[in-house]
Parts: structure tokens; sequence; C-alpha cells
């Protein structure tokens, strides 16, 4: 098992993708090359950047590979709400992605002032 595997975000941000992939199924033929593709490179590229940044040397670019999941978060948010918008999606499904997607950007988030909250405290213990 690899480390990312154990990050509670990653798996929540996994579950994610498949229910993304399961909703955005019933789009319109026409959003094949355009949202439908869209929402699903935003979305994997959530996991995809925590996986990658795990195998980083450094805190600094694990936390740099985490804020570019934010980023895809904050971009999958603005996604679902145009796809709610144009009717591809229906309310109760729009705020099930809403909600879930919150929570793993919170997660995140907090993973990342983990990261730098440790770092400020070494500074300060080098710093004494």
């Amino acid at each position: 098992m690899y480390r990312f595997e154990k990050l509670e975000v990653w798996k929540k941000a996994m579950v994610f993708c498949e229910l993304v992939y399961q909703k955005s199924k019933s789009f319109p033929k026409a959003e094949v090359y355009g949202l439908t593709s869209q929402i699903r490179r935003a979305t994997t590229s959530i996991p995809l950047n925590i996986a990658e940044g795990s195998a980083c040397r450094t805190k600094k670019e694990f936390i740099h590979f985490l804020t570019i999941a934010l980023r895809s978060q904050y971009e999958t948010v603005t996604i679902i709400e145009l796809c709610y918008r144009l009717n591809f999606l229906l309310k109760t499904d729009s705020d099930l992605l809403q909600d879930r997607l919150a929570e793993i950007g919170r997660l995140l988030q907090g993973l990342i002032n983990s990261f730098n909250d440790k770092t400020n405290n070494q500074k300060q213990i080098t710093k004494n």
C-alpha cells in the first residue's frame, strides 16, 4: 500500500470521482468533449495530485501538489454549478456533489495547514 492510499482525503476523492463519472454519463452527447470531459479531468486531478505529491521529497513540494488538488476542487465547484444551471444535473445531484466536494476541500486545506503548522513550528524551534 502506498502512503497516499492511507490518506482519508485521497479515499474520499476517489469515491467522488466514481460518483462524478456516474452522474456525468447522462450529460448530453454534444458535451462529451466539453463539460463532461472538463468535469472528469478536474475531478480526477484531485486524487492524482495528492498521489503525485506524496512522492515528493520535501513537505514544501507536497504542499505544492496539495494546493494544485485544492485548485482543482475549486474548479470542480464551478463546473458543477454550471452543469446544474444548464440542467445537466438535478438539484439533488448538484447538492450531493457540492457537499462531498466541500468535505474534500476541508480535508485538503486541513492537510495543507497541518504541514504548514509543522513547518512553522520547526522554524520557531530553530530560531530559539
